[in-house]
């Protein structure tokens, strides 16, 4: 099943607009191995749903990040496995952000 760049992000709770789209392509472009992911992006944002987590374009950077918004110490840690589970399935190089509930997708082997 082949899916595209706007089904990503209607999939992920955006209104596809060609602002939108231009930042999709810049964050895929700046991630080695993009492709490999490009689908299980909407899978992991799905699961993360239930621990307050969700996929996302990141603003300050060409990245997709994944964030939790929960103070629940219990989902908290439940949320990061499923996060850490996804990347190591799938390769994925993630970056933490500082002081923060947020990671950056950064590379794909």
């Amino acid at each position: 099943m082949q899916i595209s760049p706007e089904g990503v992000l209607t999939q992920l709770g955006y209104r596809p607009d060609p602002i939108l789209l231009e930042q999709f392509q810049k964050a895929a472009q700046n991630t080695p191995g993009f492709q490999k992911i490009f689908k299980h992006l909407v899978t992991l944002n799905d699961h993360l749903k239930n621990y307050y987590g969700f996929v996302a374009l990141s603003n300050s950077n060409p990245y997709f990040k994944i964030k939790i918004e929960s103070d629940d110490p219990a989902v908290i840690k439940r949320a990061t496995e499923k996060i850490h589970k996804w990347a190591n399935k799938y390769k994925v190089h993630l970056q933490k952000v500082d002081d923060a509930l947020t990671y950056y997708i950064v590379a794909v082997d």
